[in-house]
């Protein structure tokens, strides 16, 4: 899809220079009439060449955990993306990606695309954005609007072609919340893991399922900032109510720290990257008791955390280089196998 005309671009620069600060482009989709509610709009914003330009790319998927970005991450992102053009989705916010992308990596563009609403979410003109793009990032931000504002409307179906085409995909925060078929949407806020623990079903344990469709992820859930912000406790109640609520028999879970990023290769082999670790969870026994008002009881998670530098092999799922131990949860109360009983 060629830019439109009334977008304006900034000239190209090369890489060993700064580039401009940002370029603002807001496609309203439609007109202010009397007795008429205002029209969706998102805001395009686009800095490179104006013409896209069709490249080979390389599948792979960048499961960032939020905090400081890592360069690395997204270095390996746009290596997957041929020099082609690099979009970054949000739902709120400005294009304050755009300049870092363009610092770090040699592309035919960058653009900020913010679909805000259903509306929005549903203008051919943005999913055409989408489909020209050769590799896509999901920022942070709050999971709830990605699923209100994007889940089953052509933003959805555009975001599972581009995996289907075998493109690259990476999310930080929120944007890695919404990558596994599983996810935490956050519908009424985010769920610390003290409230979690001891009720399973309170009320902002709001998880949804098959939104996007990356087929390492099948049968996952993920989780962010991860020991920074104690969240292991909720993340062991997303499983269990995954199970209990019969979406899955054998659920899995992927959790990654702050400044830590899982880069996954189209065959299942994964890194970890940045100063933090991640882990890789497995219950092997259904929970014992979850139910409404009642602490969770529930037993053997498998659990591989994988330091920085290591690996992690999602198809076998087995690592190599981490710490294998096991937690259980008795009465909302987290006990570890591991040595002092740390669950980190």
């Amino acid at each position: 899809m060629d830019v439109p005309s009334s977008i304006k671009i900034d000239s190209p620069l090369p890489m060993s220079r700064k580039p401009a600060p940002f370029v603002c482009v807001l496609l309203t989709l439609g007109l202010l009439l009397p007795g008429s509610a205002r029209a969706a709009s998102y805001k395009y914003l686009r800095s490179g060449q104006a013409a896209n330009r069709t490249a080979p790319t390389t599948a792979g998927t960048a499961l960032m955990g939020g905090g400081s970005d890592l360069d690395v991450a997204f270095k390996w992102l746009c290596d997957r993306a041929g020099a082609g053009d690099f979009l970054i989705l949000r739902a709120r916010g400005d294009d304050s990606y755009n300049s870092y992308v363009r610092e770090l990596c040699s592309l035919n563009s960058v653009a900020t695309l913010v679909i805000s609403n259903r509306k929005a979410a549903s203008d051919p003109a943005v999913a055409a954005i989408i489909h020209d793009a050769e590799a896509i990032f999901i920022a942070g931000g709050d999971q709830a609007r990605y699923v209100r504002s994007w889940r089953k409307t052509p933003v959805e179906d555009a975001l599972n072609a581009h995996i289907a085409a075998g493109k690259p995909l990476g999310g930080t925060s929120a944007g890695l919340a919404v990558l596994g078929q599983f996810s935490f949407a956050a519908l009424h806020d985010p769920v610390v893991s003290r409230e979690a623990l001891a009720n399973p079903f309170h009320k902002r344990v709001t998880l949804t399922r098959d939104f996007l469709r990356v087929s390492l992820l099948a049968n996952t859930i993920t989780d962010t900032h991860f020991a920074a912000r104690d969240r292991m406790g909720r993340t062991l109640v997303f499983l269990a109510r995954l199970m209990q609520e019969g979406w899955s028999p054998a659920p899995r879970s992927i959790a990654v720290d702050e400044k830590a990023a899982v880069l996954v290769e189209a065959d299942g082999s994964a890194s970890v990257v940045g100063s933090g670790a991640a882990y890789f969870l497995r219950p092997t026994d259904p929970p014992v008791v979850c139910q409404p008002k009642t602490p969770l009881t529930f037993r053997n998670i498998a659990t591989y955390r994988v330091p920085q530098g290591q690996h992690f092999d999602l198809v076998h799922w087995t690592g190599t280089g981490g710490a294998s131990y096991s937690l259980s949860v008795d009465r909302g109360v987290i006990v570890s196998t591991q040595p002092g009983g740390s669950v980190y």
